[in-house]
């Protein structure tokens, strides 16, 4: 199976699923083959393929991510709004989560890292 992502104004919109008979061989090339396939079915609009197993466009897209045609990446949505994105299009906490064995999660209220005790 290949799965295309509808981009609009650089958004995923929707996800659909391709059989491999109608997508022919492996990225690339099954991308156009894909793309093909989809107009054939006279779904409109710019459709990327996607990875399910992140092998290709850094991740699997999904409704709500975002698609950068310059590094040919799909970017997830900022998980807070304090975080920047990086170089990498990977979300960064103002400050490094602390790295010594204990688990943390994100406090945005303290823009802090706050120790889960579970």
């Amino acid at each position: 199976m290949a799965y295309f992502a509808k981009i609009s104004d650089e958004v995923v919109e929707g996800i659909i699923v391709v059989s491999d008979e109608d997508c022919g061989s492996q990225f690339p090339a099954s991308e156009s083959v894909g793309q093909a396939f989809i107009a054939s079915l006279n779904l409109s609009g710019e459709w990327k393929q996607t990875s399910y197993n992140n092998n290709f466009r850094k991740q699997l897209a999904r409704v709500g991510y975002t698609y950068d045609a310059d590094a040919d990446q799909f970017v997830a949505p900022s998980p807070f709004p304090s975080w920047t994105l990086d170089s990498n299009n990977d979300w960064q906490a103002p400050t490094p989560m602390p790295n010594d064995g204990k688990m943390y999660g994100w406090n945005e209220e303290s823009l802090a890292w706050v120790e889960v005790v579970g």
